[in-house]
């Protein structure tokens, strides 16, 4: 088939700034003439349904919305990086102090906001408009396109291309028996071990949450009462002498005293250490098992979806724990291990692997997000899911959080005597991608 232009309307007709406003008139008189012979032949190709005359007004709509989207997202990525950057320059760290927009965010309907940017992002994008799309995207958002498994123009839609699996060997996941490995690729915010009453992690300079909040109530988590002190190596070893009889038992000392778990005077058992990574919207965005370990419970918490940029980190309190989140509890070779994957605005959806009927971002009826959390044991009992070290456990549709949970080896292990402390090899504020390492131990 051979296209031609017209030669009765000139592509760019001659302007006049007597006669701008007749000749405009004319062009949209024009456009309004063509508009319905285009639609009409869209409708032939199509077979003539009109179910397809539908899709040719969605279709455009959606691909405009998602683009203005993405311009507004990359406006404020670009502001709120150079923000950051001016800051470390200077060596200023951002204090927690909350604002009007952070007020303000509690009024919005954010988790429809989100639905409704779901919907966008799975509308089929035309073939031939798909690599540039993606390629805008990456370069808004900095994303390695060189890595991804598929050719450009076979991710039907933007949620399939955030979703997407990388090229065999991009990852390579570290080798050592002794390392502990990131499970995202993102940006260390936080880490450190979990000392003192109530077990707090640091959100922000000036703000604090407990790690019982983040996990839940009936959390797995190896705490003791106050009255004992970290260094009581008779409570130590009492406990994981029981761990070792069997895998059931722990789960009865862990629901032994769930009062315990509520009270903020609880201290956590020493050689507790969390870590806080941090996935930008232009990030691999698949969550990989950091260890190798059996995943004992799932907990879903379905809360607000507040963004998790720098901002909103340092003005919005309890961020980590009102958000939507998923919370994965286990063990591993050195004891406790929690995988807590927190959505954001846009990121509600949650998808898990293990779980694949699992569904987040629901329509809720109440407006109060203070509900019980949705809880699934993994059968069978005591020992649940297992998966390897670097295996794919869930992912995020766009970018997000992921908190880190785990106990480790330290220089008095009631575990291994001979083993050596753990020690991070990371700092805050670094990039780090899925299989490198996190920290190491040794045994000698």
């Amino acid at each position: 088939m051979k296209f031609r232009l017209s030669q009765h309307v000139p592509m760019f007709p001659p302007y006049s700034h007597a006669g701008h406003v007749h000749i405009h008139r004319r062009f949209f008189s024009w456009y309004a003439k063509q508009f319905p012979t285009t639609s009409q032949a869209r409708a032939s190709v199509s077979g003539g349904n009109s179910d397809s005359q539908g899709n040719a007004f969605l279709l455009p709509g959606a691909t405009v919305a998602t683009l203005l989207m993405l311009g507004a997202l990359h406006a404020r990525r670009l502001y709120d990086d150079k923000k950051v950057e001016d800051a470390r320059e200077k060596g200023v760290e951002f204090e927690f102090q909350p604002d009007v927009k952070a007020a303000f965010l509690r009024m919005l309907p954010l988790r429809s906001i989100s639905r409704v940017w779901g919907f966008l992002t799975n509308v089929e994008i035309p073939v031939w408009l798909r690599p540039h799309v993606y390629r805008a995207w990456a370069r808004a958002f900095r994303s390695n396109l060189e890595e991804a498994a598929l050719p450009l123009d076979e991710y039907a839609s933007l949620r399939d291309f955030f979703v997407r699996t990388l090229r065999e060997g991009c990852r390579p996941i570290d080798p050592d028996p002794y390392s502990l490995v990131s499970p995202v690729d993102g940006t260390i915010l936080r880490f450190g071990e979990l000392k003192g009453a109530g077990a707090m992690i640091e959100q922000v300079k000036g703000f604090s949450y407990s790690v019982s909040s983040l996990l839940g109530a009936s959390s797995l988590l190896p705490i003791i009462a106050e009255g004992h002190t970290q260094d009581d190596s008779s409570t130590i070893e009492q406990e994981s002498s029981q761990r070792e009889k069997s895998k059931k038992s722990w789960w009865r000392i862990s629901l032994a005293s769930p009062k315990v778990r509520e009270t903020v005077s609880a201290c956590p058992m020493k050689g507790l250490y969390y870590c806080v990574i941090y996935l930008k919207p232009g990030d691999y965005h698949r969550i990989h098992s950091p260890v190798d370990w059996n995943v004992l419970v799932r907990r879903h918490f379905a809360g607000h979806l507040f963004p998790l940029n720098e901002r909103a980190t340092r003005t919005i309190r309890n961020l980590y724990v009102e958000n939507e989140r998923v919370v994965l509890e286990g063990l591993w070779q050195q004891g406790y291990m929690a995988v807590a994957a927190i959505g954001a605005t846009n990121i509600g959806s949650i998808e898990l692997f293990i779980e694949p009927e699992l569904r987040t971002n629901r329509p809720r009826k109440k407006l109060l997000h203070s509900g019980p959390p949705e809880e699934c044991v993994y059968k069978p009992e005591g020992v649940g899911v297992m998966l390897k070290k670097g295996e794919e456990v869930a992912a995020f549709n766009m970018g997000s959080t992921v908190v880190l949970v785990f106990q480790a080896p330290t220089l008095k292990s009631p575990k291994n005597s001979n083993a050596s402390e753990f020690r991070f090899s990371i700092r805050r504020g670094d990039r780090i991608r899925v299989g490198e390492a996190m920290g190491r131990w040794h045994d000698s």
